[in-house]
């Protein structure tokens, strides 16, 4: 079981709208809808190119209460950060949840 006390960073919960773009696309851009307290733990780091670029992604793992209902579709922002979810999970006293997400840098 977790304490409480251990939520101690806000997130930014946010969902994509998306609004066609008149050339039979979409414009994606992002909306928060909740603000929650969570614990966000660093687990590791790993280099990578996305679209010929260098970079690093940092892998976290993220608990908060199970109050909400998410999918692999939003993300949590904390300033700039920008958290893609990469997996959700119920922890065994389903009070919490927990996520796997990760941060592009550079």
């Amino acid at each position: 079981m977790i304490d409480p006390g251990q939520l101690k960073t806000r997130l930014a919960v946010q969902q994509p709208v998306e609004t066609p773009d008149d050339q039979g696309g979409v414009v994606r851009t992002w909306t928060t809808f909740a603000t929650v307290w969570a614990q966000v733990t660093p687990l590791g780091s790993r280099r990578d190119v996305q679209a010929d670029a260098d970079g690093a992604t940092q892998d976290y793992r993220i608990v908060l209460r199970s109050n909400l209902s998410l999918t692999l579709q939003h993300r949590f922002s904390d300033g700039a950060r920008i958290y893609r979810i990469v997996s959700i999970r119920e922890r065994d006293d389903r009070r919490f949840i927990e996520i796997d997400a990760d941060v592009r840098m550079g």
